[in-house]
């Protein structure tokens, strides 16, 4: 699996460790690092250490995996009755309704969980309960390429038919991908929700929270995606349905894409290659889309080996401001906390993150709270390439994606 940002051990024992008073608690986490220098297992293992410092009667083990196996060695120790305390993986849902989680006001202190940005708390709530306590967090804009906007005479768009003649004359000048539309297996998902929500759409109603994958709106959507951008070969050689978000921002690096969407990490390999780029909200059907997509990793608390009063003090201490903003700082992602965010938004070491700072309050996340979604986000990634593929028809796609979701929820 993948975490939902985007990004690319051995286990000890649990329970008590020695005398009556003394507790272990087992946590699972997921490596954001790219290098052994800044590995997950480092900035666990550093954070552990001042915590324990103060808290001798706690040990603290952490197993650090590939976001390729964090889920499932989670998946595979919970099923065979060997729960961890913690987890930090890409999903809480389905543990929540197995009722296998503290819910957050089990464990947090009143200012961690007042702490939390709103729309992630909200995102981490199953029937108004808070089990998925958001760890990690990221919002995706629109990446160009300076250069080649220069050579084509154009500004960033603000439209989708700005969009469109930036990419017609991206197109004349031989540029391979004028847009990259990476609706590949990989995070089609993704990419998805960002048209959507361009166009006044997505997956599910801002009111009741049910699916309307094949609304009005998300027709017309992939309607103009297909006849506008895909139907005029301004997407480049690779199908989108096959074009997987990896191989566009590799491309992007390599100078040979106009424009994307992207996330946060884009910035540091981009710049890596020398690619002079802009970032900008996605662009809508009259100006800049208003709701940005966002995304989140999260943390969870296991019943099974009680210790809820070690964990919940644990976990205020992971969630302490300067802990909250090193980390974030450390992987070049988006703080969850509010006062973080504050602190971020005005620092100036922060400031290439400041266009994804400002999308994140008013960004909107998958409906990750239903076990349903596991399923729906599966079939879009396998179906909806089809939408805008030769011969393919947008609305006949939608409505299997939400003839799947309406199955997933009726068994939910």
């Amino acid at each position: 699996m993948v975490s939902a940002l985007g990004m690319t051990a051995v286990l000890g024992g649990c329970g008590l460790t020695g005398g009556s008073d003394e507790v272990t608690l087992r946590l699972v986490a997921a490596d954001y690092g790219d290098s052994a220098a800044n590995s997950s297992e480092k900035y666990w293992n550093s954070l552990v250490e001042e915590y324990e410092k103060d808290h001798p009667d706690v040990t603290v083990e952490v197993s650090v995996y590939s976001w390729t196996d964090v889920d499932r060695k989670v998946k595979e120790l919970v099923d065979a009755g060997e729960a961890p305390d913690l987890a930090q993986i890409g999903a809480y849902a389905d543990y929540a309704k197995a009722d296998k989680l503290y819910s957050a006001s089990e464990l947090l202190s009143i200012t961690t969980q007042a702490d939390f940005l709103p729309q992630l708390a909200a995102a981490g709530a199953v029937n108004g309960a808070q089990y998925g306590l958001p760890f990690a967090s990221s919002t995706r804009l629109l990446f160009y390429n300076k250069s080649l906007f220069a050579e084509a005479g154009f500004e960033a768009p603000q439209t989708w038919q700005e969009l469109v003649a930036a990419a017609e004359a991206l197109k004349a000048n031989g540029v391979k991908f004028p847009y990259a539309l990476p609706l590949g297996p990989e995070e089609a998902q993704a990419e998805t929700m960002q048209w959507l929500l361009s166009g006044r759409g997505g997956y599910t109603d801002p009111n009741t929270g049910t699916y309307v994958l094949d609304s009005d709106e998300n027709v017309e959507t992939f309607d103009w995606l297909k006849s506008e951008l895909v139907g005029e070969d301004l997407v480049g050689p690779v199908a989108p349905k096959s074009l997987n978000r990896a191989d566009a921002f590799e491309a992007f690096t390599d100078g040979d894409v106009g424009m994307l969407n992207g996330h946060p990490t884009l910035m540091k390999a981009a710049a890596a290659k020398g690619v002079k780029f802009g970032m900008v909200p996605m662009p809508g059907i009259e100006g800049p889309s208003r709701i940005s997509m966002g995304v989140a990793d999260w943390m969870m608390a296991f019943k099974q080996n009680g210790h809820a009063e070690e964990i919940g003090d644990f976990l205020d201490f992971v969630y302490d401001d300067e802990n909250v903003l090193a980390f974030s700082r450390e992987y070049d992602l988006l703080p969850v906390t509010s006062p973080v965010w504050d602190t971020m938004s005005v620092a100036k070491e922060d400031a290439d993150l400041k266009p994804f700072l400002d999308a994140l309050p008013t960004s909107e996340l998958y409906p990750v709270g239903r076990t349903s979604w596991a399923a729906v986000n599966a079939a879009i990634k396998q179906k909806i390439g089809r939408a805008v593929s030769y011969g393919g028809d947008p609305a006949t796609v939608l409505r299997e994606l939400q003839a799947t979701a309406a199955t997933e929820e009726s068994a939910e």
